[in-house]
């Protein structure tokens, strides 16, 4: 008698139980990486794009520094941003004061992200390397790092613009250091202007990460290829206050999971 009320008691316990409570809950760390696909975000100052639309690519990102605080990343993550880069360091001595909110809490909401480096041609490429190195900790689940090139004519304190040759030997030392410290070929940055003056073209063996908010990059880059595409700065992305930068990965969902199966571990 006490053997059939005990399977009475478990029969009466499963019929309460949910589905939800025989599946584990998902964490941040193992949901989608990908929430919206093909997401078309409003724009604040919209191109009119004749040909290759940002929003006809399945994978969309942003990029953020001091100037983004306090971003909703869940809110912005559901929004269809499914990636991120993050400004750590500038020269040889400065570091961004959000970078460690940010890069906490993309990861902490499962947002594949990339710390960035912004180069300054005042300060030799190894002190800027091992600056970034000093701030960036090492994290296998982290996206390759990312080296930032482009003029700064506004600078206050460094307007150089040092011959095409110069900018490509700084370059090899930042990158060949960085990427022997984090055991991953790190991404390049670039605009426009910078990637014609110097010859970047012939500047090969990186992925490259291409701003062009005027055109597609085969419009402004011809064939260069490109991993991924900046194509605004005028973005409007919920859980981020003002303007944001609007990036897409250059591929189908299924090319950015491998992507980050190669590169995030």
């Amino acid at each position: 008698m006490r053997r059939f009320a005990a399977l009475i008691t478990l029969t009466l316990l499963a019929a309460c139980s949910t589905a939800g409570d025989l599946v584990p809950s998902m964490s941040p760390s193992n949901s989608p990486t990908v929430a919206v696909r093909a997401p078309r975000f409003e724009d604040s100052k919209p191109h009119e794009w004749d040909s290759g639309t940002p929003w006809n690519y399945a994978v969309h990102g942003t990029d953020v520094s001091k100037y983004q605080t306090s971003v909703d990343w869940p809110t912005a993550k559901a929004s269809g941003i499914s990636f991120a880069f993050i400004k750590a360091t500038e020269g040889g001595d400065r570091f961004d004061d959000y970078f460690n909110e940010h890069w906490a809490r993309t990861k902490a909401n499962g947002i594949p992200r990339a710390a960035y480096h912004f180069f300054y041609f005042c300060t030799p490429a190894a002190a800027q390397a091992r600056w970034f190195i000093e701030n960036v900790p090492v994290d296998r689940s982290a996206m390759p790092p990312v080296l930032d090139m482009e003029w700064n004519p506004q600078s206050p304190t460094c307007r150089l613009r040092p011959d095409s040759a110069t900018v490509r030997a700084e370059m090899t030392t930042f990158l060949e250091i960085v990427e022997r410290h984090y055991g991953k070929k790190p991404i390049i940055y670039t605009s426009v202007d910078f990637f014609d003056d110097n010859d970047l073209s012939t500047f090969r063996g990186y992925p490259y990460w291409l701003r062009s908010v005027a055109g597609h990059p085969r419009q402004k880059y011809g064939s260069h290829p490109f991993t991924f595409w900046q194509y605004t700065g005028t973005g409007i992305v919920p859980g981020m206050t003002g303007k944001s930068d609007i990036n897409v990965f250059n591929g189908s969902e299924a090319a950015w999971k491998k992507w980050l199966r190669q590169n995030t571990h």
